[in-house]
């Protein structure tokens, strides 16, 4: 099963040039996928989430950093690195993991992150905001230089 794991990589390295013909040989009918900002079931529905996004972007690319796989599911930590539309000629670089579940194919995916980022992005001024908040809140650095 490490081979469907390559695949789905492989599949979302490149957002500019989605592999659609590719899709069913990953994803199970059935499938349940779920994000911060959606939740949809079944193949045909991810694929009308997926493909018009897809379709936004101009430049697209999947850094991978990390993966456990054991069994039947895997988790990949990302990068998502994108210009979208929506976000003018700005790249978007978004860090995050998805988890997979898988038989012959993915029956289960869920990517994890911050919707905050995409929102920041969008109105600079809520990012601004966001920032200083955090400053106010969280005044001490922890071990990594995060706050």
């Amino acid at each position: 099963m490490d081979q469907l794991v390559v695949q789905f990589k492989y599949f979302y390295q490149d957002l500019v040039n989605f592999p659609v013909h590719d899709f069913d040989r990953i994803y199970a009918d059935n499938v349940v996928f779920r994000d911060p900002i959606v939740k949809v079931k079944g193949a045909a529905e991810l694929l009308s989430y997926v493909e018009p996004v897809c379709e936004q972007v101009s430049y697209g690319r999947f850094e991978y950093l990390d993966q456990i796989v054991d069994g039947n599911k895997a988790y990949i930590k990302w990068n998502a690195n994108f210009r979208h539309r929506k976000f003018g000629d700005r790249t978007i670089s978004l860090h995050g993991m998805s988890h997979i579940q898988f038989d012959e194919k993915i029956y289960f995916h869920e990517n994890v992150y911050d919707p905050g980022v995409l929102i920041y992005e969008q109105f600079p001024l809520a990012g601004t905001v966001g920032r200083w908040l955090k400053r106010r809140l969280l005044p001490v650095k922890d071990s990594w230089g995060y706050r």
